[in-house]
């Protein structure tokens, strides 16, 4: 799917075309193999870049052709999908091309929740011919979705260790290992959109003003606290994994010392019965009343060991 924006040089407004005008922003998501092609015949760009930019494995990084003043940018951007019928954080890649000085293309897989205050005109300063401020833009607004990612991460963390705090759940386990997974996933991504970020400033194909270079030193803040948030948030979570595994162990052991008591106290009258049932001659099998003096030591027997066991703390949870 294509869509196509440009800003109006009269009034600032930003409103939807249908054909490719200088200055304009084309906003590709999930293309066909035609739109790709038609889009780089039209704008003379590799077929690559945007092939880049739809591999959801790509890396964050800076790519550009010196000979037509083409740039790419991949950033990582958070998404939240299901993996196994569970939800899980993760990022994915987004392209952002920069051709000549007539037109910036982005490209990605699917329909970002980043790129919605731009075409709704919700920034405040954006307008698709200036193209290096819109670079910084999606930066600045990225880096903050990042750190809106991690307050939800963050807070679904704790909701699962309350609800770990009142019953051990396989459930609530598993999500603890999608969030320190999803954790690792933002802390990475993270980590290379930084290295772009400050890339950017060396690129000689982009241009940067005053109020540019303001609006990425905000984006490279945002996105530091970010991975420091994220540092703080893993370390945390890495924290409560080793003591809710030492409390399962723990639990593991106790409800095992009282299985191995009560089978020892189960034992002590099966262990009387079956001796006093052998085919040999025993004591009191003449005795009228025998049955219950066996029972009598059983019963006694029984008893000192259940309050021995109890005094160990061996009968207790």
């Amino acid at each position: 799917m294509i869509k196509i924006y440009q800003t109006d040089l009269e009034t600032n407004k930003m409103k939807k075309i249908n054909q490719i005008a200088k200055g304009c922003w084309i906003n590709m998501t999930n293309p066909s193999e035609e739109e790709i092609k038609d889009i780089c015949n039209k704008l003379n760009i590799q077929e690559d870049f945007i092939r880049y930019s739809l591999d959801y494995e790509e890396k964050a990084r800076i790519d550009y052709e010196e000979d037509d003043d083409t740039v790419l940018f991949i950033l990582d951007v958070p998404i939240k999908e299901k993996e196994q019928e569970r939800e899980i954080y993760t990022t994915m890649p987004i392209g952002i091309i920069v051709v000549r000085d007539d037109y910036i293309v982005t490209v990605s897989l699917k329909e970002l929740a980043l790129l919605e205050d731009f075409t709704t005109g919700k920034v405040k300063g954006f307008a698709t011919y200036k193209k290096s401020r819109f670079i910084l833009q999606i930066m600045f607004k990225n880096s903050s979705q990042y750190l809106n990612s991690l307050k939800l991460i963050n807070r679904e963390t704790e909701l699962t260790e309350y609800t770990l705090k009142k019953s051990m759940k396989n459930e609530e386990i598993l999500k603890l290992l999608d969030l320190e997974k999803s954790l690792v996933y933002i802390t990475t991504s993270l980590r290379a959109n930084e290295a772009v970020m400050e890339r950017t400033v060396k690129i000689k194909n982009i241009k940067l003003y005053e109020d540019d270079e303001d609006i990425l030193e905000d984006a490279i803040i945002e996105n530091k606290q970010a991975i420091e948030m994220s540092k703080i948030y893993t370390d945390v979570l890495n924290s409560s994994m080793d003591a809710y595994s030492s409390l399962i162990s723990n639990n593991l052991n106790e409800t095992m010392k009282l299985l191995t008591s009560i089978t020892i106290i189960i034992s002590i009258p099966t262990l009387i019965a079956s001796l006093w049932g052998m085919n040999v001659e025993v004591p009191f099998e003449i005795t009228e009343y025998g049955f219950w003096i066996l029972c009598a030591i059983a019963i006694v027997i029984t008893t000192v060991t259940v309050i021995l066991l109890n005094k160990k703390g061996l009968l207790r949870r």
